[in-house]
Formats: C-alpha cells, sequence, structure tokens
C-alpha cells in the first residue's frame, strides 16, 4: 500500500449495531451545539493508520461503549462522499461483553443508552440520528434480525 493509499484509507470510518441477547442496541448521544441540540448516534470512528475496518470497529466500541463482541458480521461498505475515496463500513455485534467506557477527551460527554432496534430505527426515521451511517446499520441489522428469525 502506498503512503497516498495508506492516507485515504485511514480516513475510512466504522459504524458498529451492537446488539445483546435481548436485542438491545447500544445507543451513543451528546449535545451537538452546532446541530442545534442532542443527538444520537452508534459507535465508531475514523480508522487509525492501518487498522483493518473491523480493527477499528472492536476499538470505537470497546472505548465509546465499553463493549466487546465475540461475533461481528459485515453490514457493507459505503461512500462517505461523492468526492472521496473514505468509506464508511457497518458492523453487526454480538456475544456483548460489557465493561467501562473509555472515552478519549474528544468524547467526554457521550452518553450510552440501550434501545430495542424497533426503538433505535424508529429514532432514525423521527431525525433523532445525526450521522447518515447510524441509520444505515440500523435498517441493515434489522434486516439481518428478520432473515434469521
Amino acid at each position: 500500500m502506498t503512503d497516498a493509499s495508506r492516507r485515504e484509507a485511514s480516513r475510512d470510518a466504522s459504524v458498529i449495531v451492537a446488539r445483546d441477547a435481548n436485542g438491545m442496541v447500544a445507543v451513543l448521544s451528546a449535545d451537538f451545539p452546532q446541530h442545534g441540540g442532542e443527538y444520537m448516534f452508534l459507535p465508531g470512528g475514523r480508522r487509525e493508520n492501518s487498522e483493518t475496518p473491523q480493527a477499528c470497529a472492536q476499538r470505537e466500541l470497546r472505548e465509546e461503549a465499553g463493549v466487546t463482541a465475540a461475533s461481528w458480521r459485515p453490514l457493507g461498505s459505503y461512500a462517505i462522499t461523492l468526492d472521496s475515496p473514505a468509506r464508511i463500513h457497518l458492523f453487526l455485534a454480538e456475544g456483548l461483553t460489557l465493561g467501562p467506557q473509555q472515552l478519549t477527551p474528544t468524547e467526554v460527554g457521550f452518553k450510552l443508552a440501550w434501545l430495542s432496534l424497533p426503538a433505535a430505527v424508529d429514532a432514525a426515521a423521527a431525525g433523532r440520528f445525526l450521522l447518515q451511517g447510524g441509520p444505515l446499520a440500523l435498517l441493515l441489522a434489522q434486516q439481518v434480525g428478520a432473515r434469521t428469525a
């Protein structure tokens, strides 16, 4: 991988639907004054250095939600914008083990809640999510659940 392609890949991001054995999903919220208030979002973030998308997802879930997962299922990868080669990688994480959040200084204030998957999808449909990756990941995870039910 060239330095330029490594830089571009490091702009990729991962977003995680962490679903526990009861069907509850880890959802974060924080105040975003520049966007007019408090919004929800799923755990996730940008890749660091040479991380794989899944390694990024594992790190972000552990840091932001204090969760590790035994099972990881890719839900797809999508362009973040038309003008960038960066992609957003979506995952369903199950077999969860809970621990303390390990928030970085820029994540202080992230509040963790657990919602049923249908309630999280309803919140996304109501415009309560700020970033586009979360609602898409929730819908894809809901489809996975419908196919396995």
